[in-house]
């Protein structure tokens, strides 16, 4: 357990279930209409295990990309063991191409949205840097606006559950608790690693990033957004990072406060089959990595 404790545990909330990344290997739970438990293993891409993970901000840009490949993946994995009874399935073009949607979504409205809403209101401001904070308020307040929004839809709120249940599992994990439901219960659902907290870091040094490059003509402007996203990701994770590293330093937590308490929006307290499912998935992982986990409570998957 110790050997296996150093290895930062994180994962993501899913359709009725969670993924959990290991070492070297994913696993996802997910919650049958029947009420039994899917279990599912994938391997990791070798990049993701490579020497290249180890390398400053160059692993930032590698996490991203993983989180949004294995993440999909897990998403059409749970999404079809939701739907099996219906006999439907959905297939995995039709997943992607609502992912490419949904980044066009995310790229439109957070980046280039308030770059055009500010640049109409441009001429009001004596200040390019003023202009850039207008920028950035209208960024963050579409980001709390989408978050308050989509987590009125009961779907949503159960996956915020399920967001909850995996926040208590690795925070059990890493504090060494037993890892049984009415262990991990506990435990708060808000985690320093969050990617709510690393989305907000994302948004926060966009402010302090486009404010290095002025004001460029409007195309050069909306371009800049585009490309500078991944760089500003890379700085972001090793924040978040550093920021898991030295959780127990009261400044830094001080500073990483906003992302834990912004977390209230995207978790919501869950119940114990939904703490379940994550400490399966957790367990799963742990497995898979060789280490077996002393003190668990095994799961039903039936």
């Amino acid at each position: 357990m110790n050997n296996n404790r150093r290895f930062n545990y994180g994962g993501q909330a899913i359709i009725e279930g969670v993924m959990i990344r290991g070492q070297r290997k994913v696993a996802i739970a997910v919650r049958r209409p029947d009420g039994g438990l899917a279990l599912r293993a994938e391997s990791l891409p070798r990049i993701s295990t490579g020497s290249l993970r180890q390398i400053p901000f160059v692993r930032g840009i590698i996490v991203l990309a993983e989180s949004l490949i294995l993440g999909t993946r897990a998403l059409l994995f749970s999404s079809n063991v939701a739907m099996a009874e219906e006999g439907k399935e959905i297939t995995s073009g039709a997943m992607w191409a609502m992912l490419g949607g949904a980044l066009l979504l995310v790229v439109g409205l957070f980046f280039l949205v308030p770059v055009f809403l500010a640049g109409l209101l441009e001429r009001s401001f004596d200040s390019p840097f003023l202009t850039h904070l207008v920028e950035g308020a209208i960024r963050l307040a579409f980001f709390v606006a989408y978050i308050v929004g989509i987590g009125l839809i009961p779907d949503i709120k159960r996956v915020f559950s399920y967001h909850g249940a995996e926040h208590k599992a690795v925070n059990a994990h890493e504090a060494g608790a037993p890892m049984a439901v009415e262990e991990i219960r506990k435990f708060p659902t808000a985690h320093m690693r969050c990617g709510t907290s690393f989305l907000l870091i994302v948004l926060v040094l966009a402010i302090l990033v486009f404010g290095i490059l002025g004001q460029p003509p409007i195309a050069v402007r909306i371009l800049s957004r585009i490309i500078l996203i991944p760089v500003i990701a890379a700085i972001a994770y090793e924040i978040i990072r550093f920021g898991g590293a030295h959780s127990n330093n009261g400044l830094v937590r001080a500073l990483l406060s906003p992302g834990l308490a912004l977390q209230a929006l995207t978790t919501r307290e869950p119940d114990d089959r939904q703490i379940e499912v994550a400490l399966s998935a957790l367990q799963e992982a742990i497995r898979l990595d060789g280490v077996e986990p002393k003190e668990e409570q095994a799961c039903t998957t039936s």
